[in-house]
């Protein structure tokens, strides 16, 4: 299933939207062939109005969390990835965590969130 996953600052957990409407709120996601989005416009808005919206989020195949441990087993993707973040005010685009070069799409991506941490975004290739 084609979906959009963005943290939800409200809620301190992951928004699930799909064709636009927000199907789940969780602390895990897997998502099979993410594009990193940033929409320039709502990040225009946040440097203008100095008020948050929801403008960047990561969008591609969910996997199914019935089959995500399998997948992940499968592909390898126990070993911790490569660190993603978005900050509107340092950077145009999700940006990788260490040398802050810009990604885009990768092959595999894994949101998480556990109760005493922020929010992680791993890419893998």
């Amino acid at each position: 299933m084609r979906v959009e996953v963005y943290y939800n600052l409200h809620k301190h957990v992951f928004s699930v939207r799909h064709k636009g409407r927000v199907i789940a709120h969780t602390n895990v996601v897997a998502i099979e062939n993410p594009e990193y989005v940033v929409r320039q416009s709502g990040r225009k808005r946040v440097l203008q109005e100095g008020r948050k919206n929801v403008h960047a989020f990561v969008r591609g195949d969910m996997l199914d969390h019935d089959n995500m441990h399998h997948d992940f087993i499968t592909y390898n993707l126990s070993i911790v990835g490569d660190r993603v973040t978005y900050n509107p005010h340092k950077f145009k685009s999700f940006v990788y965590k260490d040398s802050e070069k810009p990604i885009h799409k990768s092959e595999w991506a894994l949101l998480a969130k556990s109760d005493d941490s922020p929010p992680q975004i791993f890419s893998y290739k």
